[in-house]
């Protein structure tokens, strides 16, 4: 590939952005619905769950207005992580290639996606984390008073609570995940 055919960091910026925000938009509801399942308290014996499955934690949500709830942080945090992504991978790509026109294995397009992962963790990780505390107080039962009142307070309570390194909690395991 010669140097006029390399996609600009502009172009794969707004690619990225544009991307992005289509998938959360898409899979965000989704999310919410299985962070739900799997957080749902356990019920007091003789007690219904909270949810009798998939469908009923649906309905449960859309009903409450909840499908999308916490998706402020990760809609702010897809722009720059996929721009960073589609960088990452460029990086990856070109540090493997002798000449600028040599074709990759698929081992070394495979190195290429894992380095533009690790790239996206630091962008990725907090807006997960600040996603799933959201998500998860949403799924908590009637009556008990929210922690947080949305994704900026979260973030203020996390960094009171234990500065940067308790808004940064899980990154190895997000690190794994990419």
């Amino acid at each position: 590939m010669s140097e006029k055919q390399r996609t600009s960091p502009i172009k794969n910026f707004l690619a990225g952005g544009v991307g992005g925000i289509c998938c959360v938009a898409a899979g965000h509801p989704l999310d919410t619905i299985k962070v739900r399942l799997q957080t749902m308290p356990k019920p007091a014996p003789g007690a219904l769950p909270l949810y009798a499955g998939t469908f009923d934690c649906a309905k449960k949500t859309v009903i409450k207005r909840g499908l999308y709830k916490g998706m402020a942080a990760p809609i702010t945090g897809v722009t720059p992580m996929f721009a960073v992504c589609f960088f990452g991978f460029g990086v990856g790509k070109r540090l493997q290639q002798k000449h600028p026109e040599e074709q990759l294995t698929l081992i070394q397009l495979f190195n290429a996606g894992m380095l533009s992962g690790v790239f996206t963790t630091a962008i990725m990780t907090p807006g997960e984390r600040i996603k799933c505390l959201l998500q998860v107080q949403q799924a908590a039962s009637a009556g008990v008073e929210a922690k947080y009142a949305g994704p900026v307070d979260c973030v203020k309570k996390l960094y009171k609570e234990g500065g940067v390194r308790s808004i940064y909690k899980g990154t190895a395991a997000t690190l794994f995940k990419r």
